[in-house]
């Protein structure tokens, strides 16, 4: 089957509902491997199960950490970032603590990026920060953005998929003129379609996040409404 490589190469292979089942991420593994995809993104209890089926390939195993509200504490988005490394994990893509920076507790944001960050190089992995644009004004968006550059990150991250939006254009737009050009800005959330990716794409984002990887990378039409 022909498919497009160089879309592949961006994609976040993405299965983080709550009832997916051993087998359901499994296919997901095979997938990525197929498609050539960036990484596999899970949930942390699949983590080892993601590294083992990957295991000799140049996909990623990439795990949520305080995921999907980021509320919870830093101690313990620590810890799982540290067993999601043990378990064989090379990117985290951790939820902000969105309230925190919604009362203009930046301080509290930054340590609370910092300390993942630390945890995730310290294993020489890298960190994606997850904003949840859509709960955010365009002020909000860009300190949080400034708040991730400075704590380290690697990227800046739209969303979750598991709140009220997703992925836009003009939120792309505003992150990767904020941050710059160095540094990582990822699409999520309602990501679905090469159009979908294109936009994104020029709008200054290098990675994307999407459970309809394949559907993307082959041109496949049809299917329900995808859960990111």
């Amino acid at each position: 089957m022909n498919f497009d490589l160089k879309i592949a190469c961006l994609i976040d292979h993405t299965i983080l509902k709550p009832e997916a089942t051993r087998s359901e991420v499994q296919q997901v593994c095979a997938e990525a491997l197929q498609y050539e995809f960036a990484s596999v993104c899970v949930n942390s209890f699949r983590a080892a199960q993601v590294a083992a089926a990957l295991n000799g390939s140049a996909v990623k195993t990439c795990v949520v950490v305080g995921f999907p509200l980021g509320a919870t504490a830093t101690a313990a988005k620590v810890a799982e970032t540290l067993g999601a490394l043990a378990d064989g994990a090379s990117e985290i893509d951790m939820v902000l603590n969105i309230g925190a920076l919604r009362d203009g507790d930046y301080a509290v944001v930054e340590s609370d990026i910092r300390a993942v960050v630390a945890a995730a190089s310290s294993r020489g992995a890298i960190v994606k920060v997850i904003l949840e644009t859509c709960l955010l004004t365009d002020e909000q968006k860009i300190t949080a953005c400034q708040l991730a550059k400075a704590a380290g990150a690697a990227f800046v991250k739209t969303s979750t998929g598991f709140s009220k939006g997703g992925a836009t254009v003009e939120d792309i737009a505003l992150m990767r003129k904020t941050v710059g050009p160095g540094m990582g800005v990822k699409a999520s959330g309602g990501v679905r379609s090469p159009e979908d990716v294109k936009a994104m794409v020029e709008a200054g984002a290098t990675r994307i996040g999407s459970s309809s990887g394949v559907k993307i990378v082959t041109g496949a039409t049809g299917g329900g409404p995808a859960i990111y």
